[in-house]
């Protein structure tokens, strides 16, 4: 369901109730959506389905052995400069 955003604030008790009971309910601006509430298992589940930033970068590109040996041989290269 659509409400206004003066009717959803009259009337937030009945949005939030909808909103547990009907699925998501939109608020609108100047007929424009803007914001939609959701309830709080619909919320849940829809960020059970997406990965956190350390999965995603757990889950990046894997380095060859070669890219893999480059960057430790690197590491223990000491820095030309002593201040290092």
């Amino acid at each position: 369901m659509a409400w206004q955003l003066q009717d959803a604030k009259n009337k937030f008790s009945k949005v939030v109730q909808q909103a547990r009971t009907q699925g998501p309910q939109v608020v609108t601006v100047r007929g424009e959506r803007a914001v939609v509430v959701l309830s709080a298992e619909d919320y849940d589940s829809l960020r059970a389905a997406r990965p956190t930033l350390v999965d995603a970068l757990l889950d990046g590109p894997r380095w060859d052995d070669d890219f893999a040996k480059a960057v430790t041989a690197r590491v223990k290269t000491p820095s030309r400069d002593p201040a290092f």
